[in-house]
């Protein structure tokens, strides 16, 4: 029998210490969760948590007595202590987002760890469980599929979208307008501020939708293979991602006996129940991935140059020297304030306040370029 004086196994004796650690801990704060918890049905939730958390403790126990290590003493972290007294004297809800945050960073843990498969899916689906109290939201009268239709939330990106157009055209506009200002600062002709201005807009608009499209790509690439994950562990190990699935549904509000069903009722359909535990487990979208590359490259080429455009436009009318410099500053001004106020749709300030804003920042980022132009233009001159 090895034992714990074996140089070769000491690291991993010490990995199985801490995640005993870890695994204790958890246990214990989900009991006081319980303890602390008027609801019954989340009572039972989180000593349903407890419970697996216990189980991996049990795992990580008997992998030290492989190595004749017994009765390892255990005090509960700090962590764990303060969190288990502030949910008695406040409540679970209290302490839910701290947990929730923690059980997110901690979710893939064991997915490094080759002699910890069978507990990674469960870490993972813990999660997505607490997110899930956490969001505390009950699901419709629907069953099955129909809840799994029904919780498309990463539908609802329209927010998103207009917040991407608004600052890739604000990037634009602002990384050309200081462009052109530095270069008119340093005193050279207008053909070549025009020339300037229309290479960074185009070099600056390739950069941002190849950027994109490398972003979507990669995070299309990550979502497939999470996704082909989730399905091998659905065929593997099917009542466990159907015990998650009931444990999911229950943390939104249902009964355990409900939250069975529900799950069972998915469990009768792979592709639904997979639909449901990578929107709720990885918090993916099967039906899009995150989006076209390239429909999201396009959109990105086409903001950065509808921004970058307005400081341009003067030269390409043929206007010179400081008129030409004035109507590029009165134009982006203008551009800035509409940025601006596009800005308040999202950012909950006032219209008028977010464009002035928009326009003291952009105007004073272009003011130091200018500077910096005109110093620059005088020592090479």
């Amino acid at each position: 029998m090895t034992t714990d004086k074996d140089p070769d196994s000491a690291p991993d004796i010490e990995r199985y210490k801490a995640n005993l650690r870890d695994e204790i801990d958890g246990a214990s704060l989900y009991t006081a969760l319980a303890a602390a918890e008027q609801d019954e049905v989340r009572k039972d939730l989180f000593l349903q948590l407890a419970e697996a958390e216990s189980r991996h403790a049990e795992f990580w126990r008997k992998k030290l007595e492989a190595h004749g290590i017994r009765d390892l003493p255990h005090v509960p972290s700090l962590r764990t202590r303060v969190l288990a007294r502030l949910a008695r004297r406040f409540g679970p809800g209290f302490v839910l987002p701290s947990i929730a945050e923690a059980e997110f960073a901690d979710r893939d843990k064991y997915s490094r760890q080759s002699d910890a498969a069978t507990l990674s899916a469960e870490e993972r689906g813990h999660a997505a469980v607490v997110n899930a109290a956490l969001q505390g939201n009950r699901p419709s009268a629907s069953i099955g599929a129909d809840i799994a239709r029904a919780e498309r939330w990463h539908r609802g990106a329209s927010g998103n979208s207009l917040r991407a157009a608004v600052l890739g055209a604000n990037d634009g506009l602002v990384s050309n307008f200081c462009l052109i200002m530095g270069v008119a600062g340093a005193g050279v002709g207008s053909r070549e501020i025009l020339l300037t201005g229309l290479a960074g807009l185009l070099a600056g608009a390739a950069s941002m939708a190849l950027g994109e499209w490398l972003s979507v790509t990669n995070s299309r690439e990550l979502a497939r293979t999470q996704i082909a994950r989730e399905r091998m562990e659905l065929e593997q190990t099917p009542d466990s991602e159907q015990k998650e699935l009931a444990l999911i549904y229950q943390a939104k509000g249902l009964s355990r006996e409900e939250a069975q069903k529900v799950a069972a009722d998915l469990m009768q359909n792979k592709q639904a129940a997979l639909d449901t535990l990578a929107r709720e487990e990885l918090g993916i979208d099967p039906t899009q991935l995150g989006g076209n590359p390239w429909t999201a490259a396009g959109a990105s080429f086409a903001l950065f140059v509808v921004g970058a455009v307005f400081p341009v436009i003067p030269y390409v009318f043929g206007l010179h020297a400081m008129p030409a410099v004035a109507v590029s500053i009165s134009f982006s001004i203008l551009a800035l304030a509409g940025i601006g106020m596009a800005t308040a749709l999202f950012n909950g300030r006032s219209a008028w306040f977010s464009a002035l804003r928009q326009v003291v920042i952009g105007c004073l980022a272009a003011a130091v370029t200018y500077g910096l132009g005109a110093l620059v233009g005088n020592i090479l001159s």
